[in-house]
């Protein structure tokens, strides 16, 4: 069979190029190998993530999470159909959500990062956002969490939002902060996000549920802007950022106030 993959040419400096991957089309035996454990899937949906940037990276020291291997395919979260199983917990017909490649068909190996889809009656494509769950990779020992849980722990589980709180999200148009906006609104919070153009922030405004929002390129003074939108202050902040916005944030939360710490892109 013919499998198209997108393959990484090199190791990315600096902004990711069209030209540093490469759509090209090899051919696949549908067929697992003999006396192989693994499975054998169609990839139906496959999700594009931050943390993927870093391992377009070459590191001299380890990480989490290794890096990709330039001249194979890109590996990440994706939604496929079981075509032919040598695990016993996967059977042909299967519905799953794990770590498999940028390609039409995978043989994936490692099946302690797969989860079977028992719910079919919702859309596939929300298991690599809403619904997507965390995968625990033993060999490595860490866990990586997708949208969905990510803003659900960490706003309930870490921050227990309560009515009448005030909530401010950082890098807030991204796939954790939209939904983040959402969670906090139905507990009855006062939501305020920031994101880098107008476009987000209108779309933080008009579509994902803040309360308000804005454009922290065209805030000369951060501590002031947050003043201005939290004038008595922040309850709970979902921190994505990190830098001189973290540094603004801490001189504004209230006593008691709570930090959830997702991520610390400018750090």
């Amino acid at each position: 069979m013919r499998n198209k993959q997108v393959i990484l040419r090199d190791y990315v400096t600096g902004f990711p190029k069209e030209s540093d991957m490469e759509l090209t089309t090899t051919t696949t035996t549908l067929k697992l190998p003999q006396g192989s454990t693994g499975v054998l899937v169609k990839n139906l949906y496959l999700s594009c993530d931050p943390y993927m940037r870093g391992r377009m990276t070459r590191r001299e020291t380890a990480s989490y999470v290794d890096t990709f291997h330039p001249g194979s395919p890109i590996t990440g979260f994706g939604v496929s159909k079981v075509l032919e199983s040598g695990d016993a917990k996967f059977k042909r017909g299967d519905l799953v959500w794990g770590m498999t490649g940028w390609e039409e068909y995978s043989v994936i190996t490692a099946t302690q990062s797969l989860f079977k889809i028992h719910d079919t009656h919702l859309p596939l494509s929300y298991y690599t956002g809403i619904l997507g769950s965390p995968s625990v990779f033993l060999q490595f020992d860490f866990c990586v969490c997708m949208p969905g849980i990510t803003a659900y722990a960490g706003l309930y589980e870490l921050c227990s939002p309560k009515e009448g709180e005030t909530v401010y999200v950082s890098a807030a148009s991204g796939a954790v902060g939209q939904l983040i906006s959402q969670f906090a609104k139905l507990s009855g919070c006062y939501v305020v996000g920031s994101a880098g153009s107008k476009e987000k922030v209108d779309l933080l405004k008009n579509k994902f549920g803040f309360d308000d929002a804005f454009n922290y390129k065209e805030e000369p003074n951060l501590d002031a802007a947050l003043k201005r939108y939290f004038p008595e202050g922040i309850d709970i902040y979902f921190e994505n950022v990190g830098g001189k916005m973290l540094d603004a944030v801490l001189l504004n939360m209230r006593f008691r106030g709570r930090i959830a710490v997702c991520g610390m892109i400018n750090s």
